[in-house]
């Protein structure tokens, strides 16, 4: 009994296990199609004027506050405690809207983060959409993302690789 029961499981199995057998798998390298989408370059160069012209501010910040500190050092003798005083908090605000100031534009969800999600946005949309009509007309069942990690993929066999059918289908071709 428990050997013909163990045969049975077996078969069951077996008969459950084909439809797994048949289902395809590819993977793509989004950070590849990204880097080759014309957009993309264009979003860069975007974030990147932004990031510099926020960067510059939060220099000018630093920039300030160092020469409020020389200054200060430079009049200590000639200060009495109360100016002295008065200027060391004029510092310590300034010092703390520069933090503030580096925390609303660089900090987590801060202004450039919200930015950059919202021009890649529409450029993921896109990308999405074409690794999606890649994925059907191929019949694939799986598609992974390379570019997520290497603890998501050990092995990568080139022929099923496919991020060249999403390039071709946003109508992006190979330069190389």
């Amino acid at each position: 009994m428990n050997k013909s029961l163990k045969i049975v499981l077996l078969l069951l199995i077996l008969l459950n296990s084909g439809p797994l057998v048949a289902q395809k798998f590819g993977y793509i390298d989004s950070e590849y199609i990204l880097n080759k989408h014309p957009d993309y370059k264009v979003i860069q160069d975007e974030l990147k004027k932004l990031s510099d012209q926020w960067k510059k501010e939060a220099q000018t910040l630093d920039q300030e506050i160092k020469d409020l500190n020389t200054q200060l050092k430079a009049e200590e003798v000639l200060l009495t405690e109360e100016m002295y005083q008065k200027r060391l908090e004029e510092i310590k605000a300034k010092q703390k809207a520069s933090q503030e100031f580096n925390s609303r534009i660089f900090g987590i969800d801060g202004m450039y983060y919200q930015k950059q999600a919202e021009l890649l946005q529409p450029l993921q949309s896109k990308i999405y959409d074409a690794i999606e009509r890649v994925s059907r007309r191929n019949n694939l069942a799986v598609l992974f993302d390379k570019a997520a990690g290497p603890s998501a993929i050990i092995y990568t066999d080139p022929r099923h690789d496919y991020s060249e059918f999403v390039l071709e289908e946003l109508g992006i071709e190979e330069n190389n």
